[in-house]
């Protein structure tokens, strides 16, 4: 089934990062609110952050939205991820680590004539 361009649209928007966690919020802002609290992680390591966030919020049926909510997200491009020992690590494409190219504009290109 092919979408349309508003549905591509709403379905592949940029992910919302939420500034702040809020007991009221849909439950995938709640997952990529403790991601992005832990930088990296699995989804175990997210369910858990999610307890240390909201106490008792946690069971089975939080752990399996956790799982699909995260594999979707990455499916999608949204988020990065890399199994490692089996299990995949998830992670917002965040950089950490300044460009070390140079910026200047006057500096001769090679390989551009």
């Amino acid at each position: 089934m092919a979408l349309t361009d508003d549905e591509f649209r709403e379905e592949y928007k940029p992910l919302y990062i939420p500034a702040h966690f809020e007991i009221r919020d849909t439950q995938q802002n709640k997952i990529v609110f403790a991601l992005a609290q832990l930088g990296e992680g699995s989804a175990e390591d997210v369910i858990k952050k999610l307890e240390t966030l909201q106490p008792g919020l946690t069971n089975e049926q939080l752990k399996a939205i956790t799982k699909t909510v995260l594999a979707d997200l990455y499916d999608k491009g949204l988020l990065k991820g890399e199994e490692h020992g089996g299990q995949m690590r998830y992670n917002l494409s965040k950089i950490t680590e300044a460009n070390a190219g140079s910026t200047d504009a006057g500096e001769a290109l090679t390989g551009l004539s």
